[in-house]
C-alpha cells in the first residue's frame, strides 16, 4: 500500500461517488494505485458500510471478459449479505444504476480455505456446493483504462447483488463440471452461452486464484458458509428496462430474477 493513501477516507469517497452515481468523476489523487491499495480500500468499505461479508465475485476469469474489461488478468470483489438473493427474487429495476446481468457457476464453502497459494485439491476439498448464480453488476464507471484495476478493485468489481440457485441433489464431485453449458435467457431469448472450461481452464482454478489474491489475503482468507461466484461465462449483458433473467447450467438447477418496474 502507498504511503500517500488513506483507504478509510478514499473509502468514504467511493461509497459518497456511488450513492452519488458519479463514481467516474473521482479525482486521480484519491484513486489507488496498486492492487493492494485497492485491496486496502475494499475492506475499509466493507467496515464503512457495516456490511456483513457474504462470499466474493470474481471477475474477468476468462479470456473473453477481460478482452472485453480490458484488464490484464481476474480481478476479485467482496459480496454484501444484504445483497444475496434467492433464485425468483423480484427486485426493483430502479434500484441499480446501468444494471446488467451476468451467467455464473458459484460454490458455497463448507470449510474455511486460507489465503495464499492453494492446489485444486485444496479448493475442492473446501466446496460443499456448486449452483448456478446471476450476477447483478452496474457499470458504474467512465474510462475502464482510466479508472484502473487497483480502483475496480476497490469498488468491488462491478458488483451490485448475487441471486443464487439451487444445489443439485447428490455430490456436486460426480458432475463434470469444466463442461457445463451456462446460458442466459432474458424475456424468453438467448442472449448468450459459454463453458465452464472458459473459467480458467476449469471453475475450480478460479476459486485457486481467489485464495492466492490480494483481496482473499486483505480480508483474512475465505470462510465455510462464503459464496464464492467463480465467474461469468458470457460477457455482461447490460439491460435497457425491466426484464426476467433466467440462467442456466447444465443440469444444475436453473435460477431465475425479476427486475420489475
Amino acid at each position: 500500500m502507498t504511503n500517500a493513501l488513506d483507504p478509510l477516507a478514499t473509502a468514504r469517497l467511493f461509497d459518497e461517488a456511488r450513492q452519488a452515481r458519479r463514481l467516474a468523476y473521482l479525482s486521480p489523487e484519491v484513486m489507488p494505485h496498486t492492487l493492494e491499495d485497492g485491496a486496502a480500500v475494499q475492506v475499509a468499505l466493507a467496515e464503512l458500510r457495516a456490511d456483513t461479508i457474504a462470499g466474493f465475485k470474481i471477475g474477468a476469469t476468462t479470456k473473453a471478459m477481460q478482452t472485453y474489461l480490458g484488464l490484464p488478468g481476474p480481478a476479485a470483489g467482496y459480496i454484501a449479505a444484504a445483497g444475496v438473493h434467492p433464485g425468483g427474487a423480484r427486485l426493483g429495476y430502479a434500484e441499480f444504476y446501468n444494471p446488467g446481468i451476468e451467467c455464473e457457476l458459484a460454490v458455497r464453502l463448507g470449510r474455511d480455505l486460507p489465503a495464499g497459494p492453494r492446489t485444486r485439491a485444496e479448493a475442492e476439498e473446501a466446496v460443499e456446493e456448486l449452483l448456478a448464480a446471476i450476477e447483478i453488476v452496474e457499470n458504474r464507471y467512465g474510462d475502464l483504462a482510466e479508472f484502473g484495476t487497483p480502483a475496480l478493485i476497490a469498488d468491488q468489481v462491478f458488483h451490485a447483488g448475487a441471486v443464487l440457485g439451487e444445489a443439485p441433489p447428490g455430490d456436486w464431485r460426480l458432475l463434470d463440471i469444466a463442461s457445463l453449458r451456462g446460458r442466459v435467457i432474458i424475456d424468453g431469448e438467448v442472449r448468450g452461452e459459454g463453458l465452464a472450461t472458459d473459467l480458467m481452464g476449469h471453475p475450480l482454478n478460479c476459486l485457486v486464484w481467489l485464495a492466492g489474491s490480494v483481496v482473499a489475503a486483505a480480508f483474512g482468507g475465505l470462510r465455510s458458509g462464503q459464496v464464492i461466484m467463480l465467474g461469468s461465462v458470457t460477457p455482461p449483458i447490460w439491460l435497457k428496462r425491466p426484464a426476467r433473467v433466467v440462467v442456466a447450467f447444465g443440469n444444475l438447477p436453473p435460477v431465475t430474477l425479476d427486475l420489475t418496474d
